[in-house]
């Protein structure tokens, strides 16, 4: 018996762990979502930007990086929900969104950054069918850190610059009628 167990033992010892993700963490509110810390460049304080008439709710404005126009998604608006407030937290998550292939700069205004943390495969769940406050498709899953559910964004569904274009396009004809 004793046998058994030592040979037992270095197999289970062999077996890799679940592989761990980094997730950039934010508030929105009272809820908790995450993005991949792979698609984030950087986190910039919240300043002046410049409205851009005849866009949607959900683009706050464009802000000047380091010479580059990059147009910053207030996702609270985003999200359906009435604009966010500006507060002494909130700040502008730079990440890379794609677009036609090509990497494009997009700032995520939230009402404050968190951490990173890491989730392992095996903590995440699938996102929930009925009950979202964020359209499903929008949700890479749902995942578990510190006893509570962090919401794992699905930054190339949610902020597709395609589905978004085309929001703003239509937006001017919605104005005139």
């Amino acid at each position: 018996m004793r046998d058994l167990n030592r040979r037992a033992a270095p197999a289970a010892a062999a077996q890799p762990e679940a592989e761990a993700a980094q997730f950039l963490t934010f508030t929105l509110g009272e809820e908790v979502f995450a993005l991949d810390i792979r698609a984030v460049r950087e986190i910039i304080q919240y300043g002046p930007m410049t409205t851009v008439p005849l866009m949607p709710a959900f683009v706050r404005g464009v802000i000047n990086l380091r010479g580059a126009v990059v147009p910053v998604i207030d996702l609270q608006a985003r999200f359906g929900r009435a604009g966010a407030e500006v507060g002494k937290k909130t700040c502008i998550i730079i990440f890379d969104a794609e677009r036609d292939g090509e990497r494009t700069e997009l700032g995520l205004l939230v009402d404050a950054v968190s951490e990173v943390v890491e989730i392992t495969a095996d903590m995440i769940e699938p996102p929930p069918n009925f009950g979202a406050t964020v359209r499903r498709d929008f949700i890479r899953g749902m995942g578990k850190h510190g006893g509570r559910f962090v919401i794992l964004l699905e930054p190339d569904r949610a902020f597709d610059v395609e589905e978004m274009a085309a929001i703003c396009a239509a937006t001017p004809e919605a104005a005139l009628a």
